[in-house]
């Protein structure tokens, strides 16, 4: 962890960026604050100032903290939805967004260049703090006072409804409370202490790990449940009836909720795991779409290029014009209780809403974990593979940008791929039924395999 810090004290200086100082976040995991604060003595260390969250701060706090105190950049020591007992090192470049591959390439060598015989500078933290080197910060003020421009949350204190927020044990804890407490709406909150070892669950919301939040939603007759990971960067929605939304059925209404509810425009950045849903919508709302490999580092740099008016992933991660071009599952979950308000439908009858003006899309995804030595194995099996049909329906095209991808003539598509931090394969598929879907997953574990 100091090495990883002194590699990105070494870039701020080599990049110019030293002078604005760096802030340094932690979440809700074992020792995470011990290991913020070493990463803070090396930062210091190097003569560049620290502001040191004085508590577990949610990733997209940390981001927009970049923005509002103009720092340099900030790491926020996170495993975001990963398993209790990992632990990671994020780096936000000084826009507050995933720093783009040349930075983290760069910071990679510096690293490898201290392995290999530089020197780990460190300031001890109480010194550091004496000297003002280090400042403790609560950055929770200047992101709700964002908020409040972005959202009207009075709007939505006053609506009345009765919701269920479920922040997975994470660094997101207390934020949807304090955004919706202190009026007629009711929120809830479950699993909102601290607790490393995430206790039943993994911190990653989906319909396997939110079996609580839909039986409390169910127990409480909500009208919605709202779901955070574990370091607040991606959201789930659990609907009135228990049923988990899918991660693309949700950008799908986010979309609609910035184009037609809030009537603005500008283009949607989509990486190629998302819905082909927001096709239809860039159609009917006259809008550009475009679309890019998996990971929000692709997807920020489209945003800004575009002046684009959101951009999504399909692991539940959104992005919003004129916020920190990041994923923020804390704004998310507002924009979605605010297109209920102003919209007057429950979640159940946004989705019947939506597939009237796009059709009807069902999405479905397996991860299936394999030996690490069969990869090349699995890689070249798929490009041998060269289908002209796939489940009766003609290939329309193919795709290798990111994994394995084949278009369907309907507008059906399946793509294998492997993650780019678990030893897993990835099968996804979107179509007009989920019997479909489940058999293009079929599909592609035959195609893959595994």
């Amino acid at each position: 962890m100091r090495v990883c810090a002194q590699g990105v004290a070494d870039y701020l200086r080599q990049a110019g960026l030293a002078s604005r100082g760096l802030i340094v976040g932690y979440d809700t995991r074992f020792a995470s604050e011990d290991f913020a604060a070493a990463v803070a003595e090396v930062v210091a260390g190097n003569g560049i100032s620290v502001y040191l969250c004085s508590s577990p701060t949610p990733t997209p706090v940390v981001s927009y903290g970049v923005l509002a105190k103009e720092t340099g950049g900030a790491v926020i020591i996170t495993a975001s939805h990963n398993p209790a007992e990992w632990s990671g090192f994020k780096y936000k470049d000084e826009h507050g967004s995933s720093a783009a591959d040349e930075i983290t390439t760069e910071i990679e060598r510096l690293i490898a260049s201290t392995l290999t015989g530089g020197k780990v500078n460190q300031l001890p933290l109480d010194e550091a703090v004496a000297k003002g080197r280090v400042e403790y910060i609560d950055l929770g003020p200047v992101y709700f006072e964002q908020i409040n421009r972005l959202v009207d949350l009075e709007a939505l204190r006053r609506a009345g409804l009765k919701v269920v927020a479920d922040p997975m044990y994470g660094a997101g804890a207390g934020y949807l409370k304090k955004a919706l407490g202190g009026g007629a709406t009711e929120l809830v909150e479950i699993n909102g202490d601290r607790n490393p070892l995430f206790p039943g669950i993994r911190p990653e919301p989906i319909a396997a790990n939110l079996d609580k939040l839909s039986a409390e939603v169910r127990k409480k007759g909500a009208a919605v449940g709202l779901a955070m990971d574990g370091d607040a960067d991606r959201m789930g929605i659990i609907d009135e009836n228990g049923t988990f939304l899918t991660q693309l059925q949700v950008f799908a209404l986010l979309c609609l909720y910035l184009l037609e509810v809030r009537g603005e425009r500008g283009a949607i950045i989509k990486t190629i795991t998302t819905t082909s849903m927001t096709y239809r919508l860039g159609e009917i709302f006259h809008v550009p779409v475009f679309e890019t490999s998996v990971g929000f580092k692709y997807v920020a740099p489209g945003m800004l290029a575009e002046n684009a008016l959101v951009g999504g992933e399909e692991s539940g991660g959104y992005g919003f014009r004129g916020h920190v071009r990041e994923r923020d599952g804390i704004l998310a979950n507002l924009y979605f209780l605010d297109l209920m308000v102003k919209t007057g439908k429950t979640p159940s009858e946004l989705i019947d809403y939506l597939y009237r003006k796009v059709g009807p899309h069902y999405y479905q995804r397996v991860d299936l974990e394999f030996p690490a030595d069969e990869r090349e194995t699995i890689i070249g099996r798929m490009q041998r593979s060269q289908p002209q049909t796939i489940d009766g329906v003609d290939v329309a095209s193919t795709d290798t940008t990111d994994g394995f991808r084949f278009i369907l003539a309907d507008s059906s598509w399946l793509l294998v791929r492997f993650s780019g931090t678990e030893p897993i394969i990835r099968i996804y598929a979107e179509a007009d039924s989920s019997l479909r879907a489940e058999r293009l997953l079929g599909i592609g574990r035959e195609m893959a395999g595994v």
